[in-house]
C-alpha cells in the first residue's frame, strides 16, 4: 500500500476569513453576501468544467466566448458533486447536460420505449444519469389542434423532459431538452406544440447575469426567455424521455400527453401571456437605460445636496462668529469679575446702594466717629 505524505505535526491549519472569501465587506447587506457566495459557487462549478474542457479540447476551447457551459455530472467526482448538489439546494442554478451514455444508446437504438396515449399519464422513478423513453402517436386532425407534453414530481426531483427525433439509420437524436423547474409544491417541465412561438426559461442565464451585476436582478429576470426550437408536430409517431437529473438519487415523475382539442381557452390564453412576456421584457430593456440614467442623476443629485448641506452649515457657523465679535465685553475664562465693566478711558467700579438708599460712603463716616470718655 503507498504511503500517504503526512503533515507535521506542528504545522498550523490554513484557514482563511470567510469575508475574504467571498470578496465582501464584513458590513456588507445579507442580498450582498448572498449574490457574493452564488457567484463563487457559478465559479467553481465553472472551473471544474473548464477543466474538463481542457483535457477534452484543449486550449482554445476553453478561451472561446460563445461558449454554452453545461456540466457532466459523471465527470465532476464525488466531492464536487456534493458542492453542486449543496449550491443547487441552496438556489444556485446549475446547468447540466444528458449523459453520453444516454445520447449514445439512443442514438444506436437500443432503448426500451413504452407508449404513451394522449389523454393518459404514466409515473415512475429513473436513475440518475438515466432515462425511460415515451412514444406518442398522434393522427393528422391531432397534429393540427396541437399536442402537449408535461411531467411533473410531487418530490421536487430534478429531471429534463427529452425530444428525439428520428435519424437515418433508425436511431434517435436530440432535438429539444427542458429543465424541471420549481412550480409551487412541484418541480415541472413542459413542451407545447401549438403552432405558435412558444418560450423556454432558462434560469442559468438570469442567474449569471445577476452574478455580474446584483442591481440589474430585476431587469434580468426575463432575459432567461428563450424560444423553443420546434412548435409543431406533424403525424406520426414521436419519441420523449424523462431523463433523471438528481445528484445522487432516483427522480420521482408523472409524465402526461395531451391533445389541445379539449384545452382551446387554455391555449389561447397561453399565446396571449406569452406575446405580453416578449413585449415586456422589450419594454424592460428600455426603462433600465432609462432607470440607470435617472439612477446616475439621482446619485449625483443626493452627492449635491449633501456638499450643499454642508456649505450651508459652515457659512451659518461663520455668520454666527462674525456676529459675536461685535461687543466690548471680554469674558474671563474662569467667570470670575463679573460686576467689573472695561470702558474707553479706565476702569472703574460700580457701587451698589444700600438697601434703604443711604450711600455707603455716610455710613463710612459714622464709624470714624471718636468718642472720648
Amino acid at each position: 500500500m503507498a504511503s500517504a505524505k503526512k503533515r507535521g505535526p506542528l504545522a498550523p491549519a490554513i484557514r482563511r476569513d470567510p469575508y475574504e472569501v467571498l470578496g465582501v465587506s464584513r458590513d456588507s447587506s445579507d442580498q450582498e453576501i448572498k449574490s457574493a457566495y452564488h457567484k463563487l459557487a457559478l465559479n467553481v462549478l465553472a472551473d471544474a468544467e473548464k477543466r474538463r474542457l481542457y483535457d477534452n479540447a484543449g486550449f482554445e476551447a476553453l478561451e472561446s466566448d460563445g461558449i454554452d457551459m453545461e456540466i457532466d455530472l459523471s465527470s465532476l467526482g464525488t466531492v464536487n458533486t456534493v458542492f453542486a448538489a449543496l449550491f443547487s439546494k441552496l438556489g444556485v442554478p446549475i446547468k447540466t447536460t444528458v449523459s453520453t451514455t444516454v445520447l449514445e444508446e439512443a442514438l444506436s437504438g437500443l432503448i426500451t420505449i413504452r407508449p404513451l396515449p394522449l389523454g393518459t399519464s404514466v409515473s415512475g422513478k429513473v436513475e440518475k444519469q438515466n432515462a425511460h423513453f415515451f412514444s406518442v402517436t398522434i393522427n393528422e386532425q391531432q397534429a393540427q389542434s396541437g399536442i402537449v407534453v408535461r411531467v411533473t414530481s410531487a418530490a421536487q426531483s430534478k429531471f429534463k423532459l427529452l425530444y428525439f427525433e428520428e435519424e437515418a439509420n433508425g436511431g434517435y437524436g436530440l432535438a429539444l431538452q427542458e429543465d424541471s423547474e420549481k412550480t409551487g409544491k412541484v418541480t415541472s417541465a413542459g413542451m407545447y406544440f401549438l403552432h405558435f412561438q412558444v418560450y423556454r426559461m432558462d434560469s442559468t442565464v438570469s442567474a449569471l447575469a445577476v452574478a455580474k451585476d446584483p442591481e440589474s436582478a430585476f431587469f434580468k429576470r426575463l432575459e432567461g426567455i428563450q424560444p423553443c426550437e420546434v412548435s409543431e408536430l406533424k403525424a406520426g409517431t414521436h419519441i420523449f424521455a424523462v431523463y433523471g437529473d438528481n445528484f445522487f438519487k432516483t427522480a420521482s415523475y408523472t409524465i402526461e400527453a395531451l391533445c389541445a382539442t379539449t384545452f382551446e381557452e387554455t391555449t389561447e390564453k397561453l399565446k396571449d401571456i406569452e406575446d405580453q412576456i416578449l413585449t415586456k421584457r422589450n419594454e424592460l430593456r428600455l426603462f433600465e437605460t432609462d432607470y440607470r440614467k435617472a439612477l446616475t442623476r439621482y446619485q449625483e443629485v443626493t452627492n449635491r445636496y449633501s456638499q450643499e448641506k454642508q456649505s450651508v452649515d459652515e457659512l451659518l457657523k461663520r455668520r454666527e462668529s462674525v456676529q459675536s465679535s461685535f461687543t466690548m465685553i471680554k469674558l474671563p475664562a474662569d467667570g470670575s469679575g463679573c460686576g467689573s465693566s472695561k470702558v474707553p478711558g479706565g476702569e472703574f467700579r460700580a457701587e451698589s446702594p444700600t438697601e434703604d438708599g443711604r450711600d455707603k460712603s455716610a455710613k463710612k463716616k459714622w464709624f470714624n466717629l471718636s468718642f472720648k470718655g
